[in-house]
């Protein structure tokens, strides 16, 4: 019996646009960024780079897709300044919204979605200088919050 064996490098790029969408963007970019230049070329598609959200619901909450500040590194640091120009929107946790928000300048980001924030990171968030005379005021139409229910519980 004769066996034979096929790689991603084999498939057509349309097939692996295909399984690429049933996955989640932020992994897809984790594991395929700087492979080769065809990937590339593929996960640079506006499809999974449009939006990023770097979040995931869970019952309970909200928690932050950056498992390990390796990760979180690597995104600010090789991914990012890869795709910056092509983000529109954004979903961030409060744990890593700044190291995102100042890895690079987003020309294109009009939408940013908080999550699990609290009111000193808020306050922090949108005093800082950068960001508030910059992306906040010229460029977000959009902001989504959501604020961490249990800071409020413990206050009343």
């Amino acid at each position: 019996m004769e066996y034979s064996c096929i790689g991603l490098n084999n498939l057509p790029d349309e097939i692996l646009m295909i399984i690429f969408q049933k996955l989640n963007n932020i992994d897809i970019l984790y594991s395929f960024q700087g492979v080769n230049q065809r990937l590339n070329k593929i996960i640079h598609d506006p499809i999974f780079t449009n939006r990023l959200s770097f979040v995931k619901w869970l019952s309970d909450g909200f928690i932050d897709l950056f498992c390990s500040d390796i990760m979180l590194n690597r995104f600010c640091l090789k991914i990012l300044p890869e795709i910056h120009d092509k983000i529109k929107w954004l979903d961030l946790e409060s744990s890593s919204m700044k190291h995102v928000l100042h890895a690079i300048n987003y020309p294109h980001l009009d939408t940013i979605g908080l999550y699990n924030i609290n009111e000193e990171s808020a306050r922090s968030l949108f005093t800082d200088e950068t960001l508030s005379s910059g992306i906040f005021k010229n460029q977000i139409t959009t902001l989504i919050t959501v604020y961490n229910h249990n800071d409020y519980e413990a206050e009343t």
